[in-house]
């Protein structure tokens, strides 16, 4: 497999669906039956799985269907704060970013 920073956002999202199927088929199950599990219309499952994509809400509700919504946390885990920062803060952690410096702000 390719590096996925290397892939588009097009093939990304049907790599998803690519492994929502296949967990699909692992599990033995229909796209008809994770539907109806899920609580979403089959269509919804075939553009995932066809590379389409689908919402944030269905992609959740799926592998949550699919018992697989723990890896959710290895895919975008909690990033906690540097020491660094924390240092800066006098313990308390940041509640906005300041922007980078030196570079004009998109729309400005």
């Amino acid at each position: 497999m390719k590096n996925i920073n290397e892939l588009s956002d097009a093939a990304i999202v049907k790599l998803l669906g690519e492994r929502i199927q296949k967990e699909r088929l692992n599990q033995n199950m229909t796209q008809k039956e994770l539907a109806e599990r899920t609580g979403i219309n089959r269509i919804v499952l075939t553009r995932l799985e066809g590379g389409r994509g689908c919402t944030l809400g269905s992609f959740i509700r799926i592998l949550r269907s699919l018992d697989k919504l723990e890896h959710l946390d290895l895919f975008l885990p909690e990033p906690g704060i540097s020491p660094i920062q924390l240092a800066k803060l006098g313990g308390h952690e940041r509640r906005e970013a300041s922007g980078k410096r030196g570079r004009p702000r998109r729309g400005a």
